[in-house]
């Protein structure tokens, strides 16, 4: 728009009052001039059409068709892909260059805000029968986060869409003739965000858009259209007059729900603690985690306690019985200390069984010497070993 806004300025002094109005609106609102029809830019301006052409011949344009040749000319560059934009000489003033951009990128989707289209959208969003997908594409993604969370929390149904075709296909099965489809993107549009888009408002679905230009494939689909101003600081489109545009949206849908929205939003809120989700309390102030029952001055109330696992020789000690604080070790000396006595009383020996019922072959069951049951099945002689006494 530089070169447009320098022509006005070099014509000021010529300018009559009726002119100048145009020309606010030149500098102003270019997407109306770029893609509006001579009468929208009269009504705008408050003026004539005749007016406008007068002022565009002025400007040294073939009539108001040169003119808005030269304005989407102008828009065309701005709203160019970024690998073009990042070749071009960045501002001195960056900070100052994204303030002013960005303040007027507010201030242009709210002066081309439609108010009569944004109570019929409302009332689309409001209603409980209807539900809501939100499609963005990639760039826009951040306006469609901001819309769907918040949005959610108002009323039920409200479905984020993306992903591949396949994805929003299956996501969008459950559509019905209706709902509302909100859609949301800029200049070069995702193509398959488009077809999503037709292929909905073909099942009956009502469409919203948020889109940057009445020449928007979106904008020919939609039943209820929003503009959003994205000119960037830098390479980039900007979503900050996108998300203002989201926020709207929200904000009088909830001004028409309130009533049924403050129980889901205590249901929200309820949840949110159960789960202990935030860590910042309704307050503001960080919520405390609350403790289980346990012992004062524990360090480790909140560690689940486990049971450590024990050796084998320790496993007696767990057996209510008189033997709760010896080991096996201490058992099997005495056992083994009462057989030997038995076996030291008159007219007992090793070839008998004893009181303690141990085998007459020795300690433990094991036979000694040489021979086994072998050699006793061949007939040789048993060896025995006498024991002590």
């Amino acid at each position: 728009m530089n070169g447009v806004v320098e022509r006005i300025k070099s014509e000021a002094d010529r300018l009559t009052a009726t002119e100048r109005k145009i020309a606010a609106v030149l500098a102003d609102e270019p997407h109306t001039v770029a893609f509006g029809t001579v009468a929208e830019v009269a009504r705008r301006a408050g003026t004539s059409g005749p007016s406008v052409v007068r002022l565009a011949t002025k400007l040294g344009y073939e009539g108001f068709v040169g003119l808005q040749a030269a304005v989407q000319a102008e828009l065309t560059a701005l709203l160019g892909p970024a690998r073009d934009r990042i070749r071009q000489r960045p501002p001195s003033d960056i900070v100052g260059r994204a303030h002013d951009t960005e303040v007027a990128n507010l201030a242009q989707t709210f002066d081309n805000l439609d108010r009569d289209a944004l109570r019929r959208a409302v009332d689309l969003l409001a209603d409980p029968a209807r539900r809501v997908w939100i499609h963005s594409g990639l760039l826009t993604a951040p306006v469609g986060a901001v819309l769907a969370t918040t949005m959610a929390q108002l009323r039920p149904a409200v479905t984020l869409l993306g992903g591949s075709n396949t994805t929003v296909g299956l996501a969008g099965a459950d559509l019905c003739p209706g709902d509302v489809v909100v859609a949301v993107d800029i200049h070069r549009y995702e193509r398959s965000l488009v077809r999503a888009v037709s292929w909905a408002r073909n099942r009956g679905a009502e469409v919203v858009a948020l889109t940057d230009s009445p020449l928007s494939p979106l904008a020919g689909l939609a039943a209820e259209t929003f503009f959003i101003s994205a000119r960037g600081a830098g390479p980039f489109d900007s979503m900050v007059g996108g998300v203002a545009l989201a926020n709207l949206l929200v904000a009088a849908t909830a001004a028409k729900v309130r009533h049924a929205a403050a129980g889901r939003l205590d249901a929200v809120e309820g949840a949110w603690r159960s789960l202990d989700s935030l860590v910042a309390s309704d307050g503001g102030r960080p919520a405390r985690p609350e403790r289980p029952p346990s012992s004062a001055g524990s360090r480790h109330a909140l560690a689940p306690r486990r049971t450590p696992r024990r050796p084998p020789t320790e496993a007696v000690a767990h057996i209510p019985s008189p033997w709760m604080v010896r080991s096996i070790r201490e058992v099997c000396e005495e056992l083994e200390g009462e057989r030997c006595a038995r076996l030291r009383e008159p007219g007992r020996g090793p070839g008998r069984r004893g009181e303690a019922g141990f085998p007459r072959h020795g300690r433990f069951g094991r036979r000694r010497g040489g021979a086994g049951r072998a050699g006793a099945r061949g007939g040789g002689p048993r060896r025995r070993v006498a024991t002590g006494g």
